[in-house]
């Protein structure tokens, strides 16, 4: 039992205590988000995030990474949205920050990949 609950205190410790968002779903402009998103992390390992059918606030997001391979609906507010394990965050026009919470296999220790992504003209 003790070591579930360390689990847990090194998890929120990690995370840390977010605060929700108290801004409201707001329409997005389509032309920001949409198409594809392209960049590599820092051990060289590329991606492409390709986000379609824009509407409100809401998208059609794919995410793909050597192989790994995600569909998902996404809510996107305050400028970002998640799949799965990543987080697309639009720094400006053309441009984002990605996030992406690792696991390795063998230790189950997780760390943050963190990369830039630029939007196909």
């Amino acid at each position: 039992m003790a070591d579930v609950l360390s689990i847990l205190s090194a998890n929120y410790k990690t995370v840390g205590m977010t605060v929700p968002s108290k801004t409201p779903y707001v329409a997005v402009d389509p032309k920001l988000y949409q198409g594809t998103w392209t960049g590599k992390y820092a051990n060289n390992k590329s991606f492409k995030i390709t986000v379609s059918n824009v509407s409100g606030f809401r998208a059609k997001v794919q995410y793909q990474s050597a192989d790994v391979n995600k569909y998902q609906d996404v809510l996107i507010k305050d400028s970002a949205f998640r799949i799965g394990d990543t987080k697309f965050i639009l720094t400006k026009t053309g441009k984002a920050e990605i996030n992406n919470v690792v696991t390795d296999p063998t230790t189950g220790s997780t760390f943050l990949d963190k990369a830039y992504a630029t939007q196909a003209s």
